[in-house]
């Protein structure tokens, strides 16, 4: 029973890191990245201890998987876009207009 709580304590750890990064470190674009693929990663974690927990078949992870990889190539392809057009991945230079 420690073991599955230890678990939880960790993921919950994981969640509040990986957002304390999102919050502190906004000049950088892949460091952001970094931070929401962390985040997705410990809700992930999350997921499989609670379908664990309820004994629930494990489909959902993967469509879950799915869609956080959609998400990084996402992000990865807007990461590659700005830095072809500005050079660099700061938001200090990136104009919406």
């Amino acid at each position: 029973m420690t073991i599955i709580m230890n678990m939880w304590i960790v993921v919950i750890i994981m969640f509040i890191v990986g957002n304390i990064i999102f919050i502190s470190k906004h000049k950088h674009l892949l460091i952001v990245l970094l931070s929401l693929e962390f985040i997705v990663l410990s809700i992930f974690f999350f997921l499989v201890l609670m379908l664990n927990y309820i004994e629930y078949e494990m489909y959902m992870l993967m469509i879950f998987l799915v869609f956080s990889v959609c998400e990084g190539a996402l992000g990865l392809s807007i990461l590659v876009s700005m830095i072809r057009t500005h050079g660099n991945d700061y938001f200090q230079s990136f104009n919406l207009l």
